[in-house]
């Protein structure tokens, strides 16, 4: 696959960079504080192809069912989103909600109903407030528009407890663009994508190449976020194209900038995620597979004695060796090695540099794992767990 991209990502724009789209995001009242809570992007085309990735989680929330359904079409007139409310847990009740928003927005727009994906985010277990949804959908049509604002308005209206809207745009050298946003701060482990996130190009790629580059970009990408151990149940990201440039992109060279888009959208995530003082990016080199370098690296991110060290700056690394042994990952002991901030504090299984060479009082925390097994690696990103984390979300539902 092609490596390089052409443009650097940038974070002044998002879903509307590319041609044929408009959003906004509007205050429909579903949020009782009265902040922004619904968002629509609609395809103006003329091409509607579209994929999606969605949460593996048993549990599925209403909106997840619809839009995995619709999407077997392949294609995509518009997308609306809510924030307030997951429509999850809800029943056949919160089904025929989730019915109802995509039949109105459908009639609004003048398309079918089956051309539109749903997304909801909030607290699990409630149903929607529908007599406040369905109105809104004519204010966020109303207020439709393909400028920065416009995205920026679309990117804040999903927010829940996240602290800064996330958006990004990357523009080729050759005349096509990529946008999203994403939304999530916490009940980040994703095994397919983190909470979500809709993004748009104006690039031509068939169908199933789109789908396709989606799910191998979310591979390396939001799959490899791991703030808290919680996989959503409405986790979902949307990859719409217009077609609007023209042009007709190689798959493996829209992959390589699709991929580029959703990593600066997931180091987003990461910074704003629930809590977080600590960005930790862990890397498992020398593994036997990728799969055993993914699973070693999220076992560290998910372990809370691992993730409370680092929130007290604390080089502990023999709680990193306790849960790389637990992982279902094949490696000799006697030869793990493990560097923390480029101070190899554990060497052949053993004690290394002095513990005072590991510097972790700064924001960032590089882990370095390697395990003589292989030659494959991953990098996995997490937070740490500190007491703001703990108090948002004790109080989250209250």
């Amino acid at each position: 696959m092609t490596s390089t991209v052409q443009h650097q990502v940038e974070r002044s724009a998002g879903v509307t960079a590319p041609a044929g789209f408009r959003a906004a995001g509007v205050i429909a009242g579903i949020k009782p504080a009265g902040k922004p809570d619904l968002t629509v992007v609609v395809n103006d085309g003329p091409y509607d192809g579209a994929a999606g990735v969605f949460t593996t989680n048993k549990v599925k929330a209403a909106p997840v069912l619809w839009s995995q359904q619709v999407l077997t079409a392949g294609k995509l007139k518009a997308v609306v989103l809510n924030s307030g409310g997951a429509n999850a847990c809800t029943g056949p009740e919160g089904f025929q909600d989730t019915h109802k928003t995509a039949e109105e927005l459908a009639t609004i727009l003048g398309v079918g109903a089956g051309e539109i994906g749903v997304c909801s985010t909030g607290l699990i277990g409630e149903r929607l407030p529908m007599d406040k949804l369905l109105p809104g959908l004519k204010s966020v049509v109303d207020a439709l528009g393909d400028t920065p604002e416009h995205s920026l308005s679309a990117a804040t209206a999903v927010m829940t407890t996240d602290n800064v809207p996330k958006q990004a745009v990357l523009k080729h050298a050759d005349g096509w663009s990529i946008g999203g946003f994403a939304k999530g701060a916490g009940m980040c482990a994703p095994n397919m994508a983190t909470m979500l996130s809709v993004i748009t190009t104006d690039a031509i790629v068939d169908q199933p190449h789109l789908d396709h580059v989606l799910r191998n970009a979310v591979g390396k990408t939001f799959n490899r976020l791991d703030v808290d151990g919680g996989t959503s149940t409405n986790d979902t990201v949307l990859l719409l194209s217009s077609g609007a440039s023209g042009i007709k992109v190689p798959a493996d060279e829209f992959e390589a900038a699709l991929t580029a888009l959703a990593a600066d959208l997931v180091k987003q995530l990461q910074a704003d995620a629930e809590g977080v003082t600590k960005h930790v990016s862990i890397t498992v080199l020398n593994a036997a597979t990728e799969a055993e370098a993914v699973a070693a690296a999220k076992v560290v991110a998910e372990d809370n004695l691992c993730k409370t060290a680092f929130f007290a700056s604390d080089p502990n690394w023999g709680r990193i060796a306790m849960a790389v042994g637990n992982a279902p990952t094949a490696f000799d002991p006697a030869l793990l090695d493990i560097t923390l901030n480029g101070a190899a504090i554990c060497i052949a299984g053993g004690k290394g540099v002095d513990r005072s060479e590991a510097d972790l009082s700064g924001l960032e925390i590089d882990v370095v794992i390697d395990l003589h097994a292989g030659s494959a690696s991953a990098t996995v990103l997490t937070t740490d767990l500190s007491h703001a984390y703990v108090e948002e979300n004790s109080a989250y539902s209250s």
